[in-house]
């Protein structure tokens, strides 16, 4: 019966390698109606088993529905275990099994090769762009010791707004309503926390606020932010082919994308030198950029900012003015033990009297409300031309007194 067919797969692909035939759907769906005894097939089982051969030949293969689930954030293959998070309660393991430790390196170098990478004994690990947008990274044995080891991070098409964002827990009603304000008076912002955090998502939906008129244009090492805006230039890094050659950095997008009118600049994360010349570009009237930092804690954000800057070449003390002029706000997230990510406080960047370094001081903490910062926020925010939230609609802000 061709459904169970164990060679079908080998035939399938023999059968377009020698058609000269490119790897896709359709190609695969007509490769199978060729087979002998296919015709007598109903269209359901036909389509059935051209779309799991397609998935194997072309996409992720078994991998593919797990990756296709609204609810999955992340994919973790160990040999043959699958485990996938779908955003709370924590890591959960597959039934079943992937497959043997050869199928789960064949399908990782597949998938490396496809997009141009290269996967073997002598490279054994690599990060790699699925055509979905997905990321994964894959380290092979020996290196990997119970490997391959594939970690894939999905792409979500959906960007979810900031009502969303407050409807599932993970923006506070009042934070919701400050951080539409630092939007709206174009103050640049960080978005910080650590590994899965919600990071991306939650910078996508404050870029969602931009207004229409504006240009944004993002920079990134994996694009993944995709905020619902009508004018999103968006340009990806790229690694050097396995000949060594052609690879643009990170820093180099950001002094490109200095030159193509951007009205909010953004870098999807910073982790490298490429912070000297974001903090440059704020620093020279390009008003209400973003990015994204790894911090365990907003207190840990001047040291993480300061040691990226220093791998730039940027002495101490002047990375630390280039913060305090360039930076205002810091958005930080946290994600609890149950999973549920939550933004957890709202800071303000400002110059430390003493030692003449930034500092961050909380502006509003969730639970709490409004912080020692808090008045330094709101002019800030008046400053700019923008009324702070009310706490309360019998308060008024004035500008120099705060809340009265």
């Amino acid at each position: 019966m061709l459904p169970a067919d164990p060679g079908l797969a080998e035939r399938v692909r023999a059968r377009m390698t020698d058609e000269g035939a490119e790897a896709t759907p359709g190609a695969v769906a007509a490769a199978v109606l060729a087979e002998p005894g296919a015709a007598l097939l109903g269209e359901h089982t036909l389509r059935r088993v051209a779309g799991r051969l397609a998935g194997e030949m072309v996409g992720a293969g078994p991998l593919a529905p797990l990756l296709a689930d609204p609810s999955v954030t992340d994919v973790l293959v160990n040999g043959g275990e699958v485990w996938v998070d779908r955003g709370t309660g924590g890591l959960r393991r597959v039934i079943g099994t992937l497959g043997d430790e050869a199928y789960v390196r064949r399908l990782a170098q597949r998938l490396a090769s496809n997009a141009g990478r290269r996967l073997d004994d002598a490279s054994p690990f690599a990060d790699i762009r699925l055509p979905d947008g997905t990321r994964m990274h894959a380290v092979l044995p020996p290196v990997a010791l119970r490997g391959p080891y594939l970690s894939l991070r999905t792409f979500r098409r959906h960007a979810f707004s900031v009502e969303e964002l407050v409807n599932c827990g993970t923006v506070d009603p009042g934070a919701a309503r400050l951080l539409r304000s630092v939007v709206a008076a174009r103050l640049p912002f960080l978005v910080t926390g650590g590994t899965g955090t919600g990071k991306t998502t939650v910078l996508a939906s404050l870029l969602s606020l931009v207004p229409a008129a504006e240009r944004v244009v993002v920079v990134e090492d994996a694009a993944e932010l995709r905020p619902a805006h009508p004018h999103v230039v968006s340009m990806q890094s790229r690694a050097a082919n396995v000949e060594g050659a052609g690879e643009v950095s990170l820093r180099e997008l950001v002094r490109q994308a200095l030159r193509m009118r951007p009205d909010r600049l953004v870098v999807g994360e910073c982790r490298g030198a490429e912070i000297v010349d974001l903090l440059g570009a704020l620093n020279t009237g390009h008003e209400g950029g973003a990015a994204t930092l790894h911090a365990n804690s907003p207190a840990d954000v001047p040291a993480r900012l300061e040691a990226l800057g220093l791998m730039g070449g940027v002495p101490r003390a002047a990375l630390h003015a280039m913060v305090v002029s360039a930076l205002r706000v810091v958005v930080h997230l946290h994600r609890a033990q149950s999973g549920q990510r939550e933004l957890t406080e709202i800071c303000v960047l400002s110059h430390h009297p003493d030692r003449h370094t930034a500092v961050v001081v909380t502006a509003w903490r969730r639970g709490s409300g409004p912080g020692p910062a808090a008045p330094d926020l709101d002019e800030l925010l008046s400053r700019h031309g923008v009324e702070p939230p009310r706490p309360d609609g019998r308060w008024r802000f004035t500008p120099g007194k705060g809340w009265s």
